[in-house]
């Protein structure tokens, strides 16, 4: 299962895309394959959908309103969360260009997003599920944690569509908060972290509260 894991990631990094299962069952049985991802996707390391790989986070293989431009790579990028790790999690890929539109008033957006430092702006992310259920539709969440060109296009985006506030952060907790979260997933063995290991990382990253306490059981 690890090996189809990897595989799975590998093929997003390098090429911006999903692998199929005919792609991966060059070296092993299709039903291996198929059964390979149907555990992944229990627990967590991909989201799979008719038995299509959608999302291997921080990738994805749908628009949900990001683009991510390399040197030579061009990615969807799943979430604001996601967009701005990329250039952490691949080596190869020093600053990335991530590109969106305001979900109140359509305005473009671009940042040249890197290692070293969070990208300067006004603007600001909303991410409208709470951790505890963020799982319960994934790719719902992640269609939903957007930047916007500032709290007032927010505000005004929340009394149209009807939501509920959910938490509102900077470009600089923005990018803390994307810098080390998905180290190590293209090494293998990678773990993904516990609710307590998740809970710290959140706050190294400035973000407490009752919006950030996974669920625990």
């Amino acid at each position: 299962m690890e090996a189809i894991r990897l595989a799975v990631y590998r093929s997003f990094a390098e090429t911006g895309r999903a692998p199929t299962v005919d792609d991966l069952a060059v070296s092993l049985p299709r039903e291996q394959v198929i059964e390979a991802l149907d555990r992944l996707g229990a627990g967590r390391d991909l989201v799979m959908r008719d038995g299509r790989i959608v999302m291997a986070h921080p990738f994805s293989a749908v628009p949900l309103g990001f683009s991510v431009m390399g040197q030579s790579t061009l990615w969807w990028g799943g979430c604001a969360w996601d967009s701005f790790a990329l250039p952490h999690l691949l080596s190869a890929e020093a600053e990335v260009l991530v590109a969106t539109r305001c979900p109140n008033c359509a305005a473009p957006h671009a940042w040249a997003v890197g290692r070293e430092a969070p990208p300067e702006g006004e603007q600001v992310a909303h991410f409208l599920v709470p951790v505890a259920r963020m799982w319960d539709n994934v790719l719902h969440t992640c269609a939903n944690q957007r930047l916007f060109c500032g709290p007032d296009c927010v505000e005004v985006w929340l009394r149209r569509t009807g939501h509920d506030r959910g938490y509102v952060m900077d470009l600089t907790t923005l990018w803390r908060l994307a810098r080390g979260w998905y180290a190590g997933r293209l090494d293998p063995g990678y773990q993904r972290r516990d609710p307590a290991a998740s809970a710290e990382y959140f706050a190294r990253a400035g973000l407490t509260g009752p919006f950030w306490q996974a669920r625990t059981t």
